[in-house]
């Protein structure tokens, strides 16, 4: 079992009077990660699976009585897929102030349901972390940096989710289950999404254009919507950890444009299960825009784990002058240049480096990125 960059901080963090909530997409291991909580556990167990019809009344318009009758001697209470739930936040809340001896742990696969429903009755009682795809320096420590290099191109294609990386022989079979399965599944339950059909257009639209920047206006027209409905649909896709954004960096220099955004894909095998491009490396057309995708999701990654808090954009001027990624950090300016190929010319814009003295930056390619992805 590859230990989850999450885990001691949990287990550091258990009994202590504050209810702990995991987030994150599903099949990303959630579970797995509550079954090595449980392993270590040193009491009694109850585990609460709410995808399971019978399960959910039990956490429905509770009292500190009828949950007393469902916890009895049980000292760590699991609640898996707790956003099935309806008004679990104040259950949750019912269980830390009444039960001082237990530990609740809860986990979700929609940010947005789960934050409707617990943030409110939990402020001041809960803990929150959020679990990705496996990262790199996950599987770094689980391995050895030579095996993960061995594997670079292989992930740029299939991406990171547990069962790819378990079972490489099934990637493409597996991703494009989790694609149609479980992605549509979460971002289709959400109310405001009434056009099924054009929510799949937009995140074909979106992974064609991973590394660029990107118009709601122009992507609105593509996929016969407004702007408007645009916005609203990568808000929730947002929300269910399908893809970020990142913003364009400006002290407002005349030439720098101002207000530009790119959209990335938290894995790259959903991205190419999207377009349905599992071409071999060396036959890909796509080479620098699964490079740029890999590179920074894999940095947010190694961030968020690290509890490292960062501004992060992405430079561009009218002139086409262009850096990939800026982190804004302890009051410097770190900038990065993506190529994937080390002999191909490279140097972050000098405009840049005038307008901005005393940035660090640096050319990230394939001999040396591990340092990058692994903070």
């Amino acid at each position: 079992m590859i230990k989850r960059a999450i885990y001691d901080q949990i287990i550091s963090n258990l009994f202590k009077g504050k209810a702990i909530i995991i987030t994150g997409p599903r099949q990303v291991g959630k579970t797995t990660l509550l079954q090595a909580i449980m392993a270590q556990a040193e009491g009694k167990v109850l585990y609460l699976n709410c995808d399971e019809p019978d399960i959910r009344p039990m956490l429905t318009s509770v009292s500190s009585t009828s949950l007393k009758a469902l916890i009895g001697d049980n000292t760590l209470v699991l609640i898996d897929e707790a956003q099935r739930v309806k008004n679990i936040g104040l259950t949750l809340k019912l269980l830390v102030d009444n039960f001082k001896n237990i530990q609740v742990i809860a986990t979700g696969s929609s940010a947005l349901e789960l934050a409707n429903e617990i943030n409110e009755p939990l402020t001041g009682r809960k803990r929150e972390y959020h679990l990705y795809p496996f990262s790199t320096k996950e599987m770094v420590t689980n391995a050895s940096i030579l095996q993960e290099t061995r594997l670079l191109e292989h992930r740029m294609i299939y991406g990171f989710y547990p069962d790819i990386v378990n079972s490489p022989a099934d990637a493409q079979a597996n991703l494009l289950e989790l694609t149609n399965n479980y992605l549509f599944k979460d971002v289709l339950s959400l109310q405001d999404v009434r056009k099924p059909a054009l929510l799949e257009r937009l995140l074909v639209a979106l992974a064609l254009q991973v590394g660029s920047e990107i118009s709601y206006n122009e992507i609105g027209k593509t996929i016969g919507t407004d702007n408007k409905t645009v916005d609203r649909y990568i808000e929730l896709l947002e929300k269910c950890f399908v893809v970020f954004q990142v913003g364009g960096f400006s002290r407002n220099l005349r030439n720098e444009i101002k207000k530009g955004k790119k959209i990335y894909f938290y894995d790259n095998g959903i991205r190419n299960a999207l377009i349905k491009n599992f071409s071999p490396f060396e036959l890909r057309q796509d080479i620098g825009s699964l490079w740029e995708n890999f590179l920074v999701s894999e940095r947010m990654k190694a961030n968020h784990y690290a509890n490292h808090y960062v501004n992060t954009y992405f430079w561009r001027t009218h002139q086409q002058q262009e850096v990939d990624l800026i982190e804004e950090s302890g009051g410097k300016l770190y900038a990065w240049e993506f190529k994937w190929n080390e002999r191909a010319k490279a140097k972050i814009p000098q405009a840049f480096m005038d307008a901005y003295p005393g940035s660090i930056a640096s050319i990230i390619n394939r001999t040396n990125y591990m340092e990058f992805v692994n903070v």
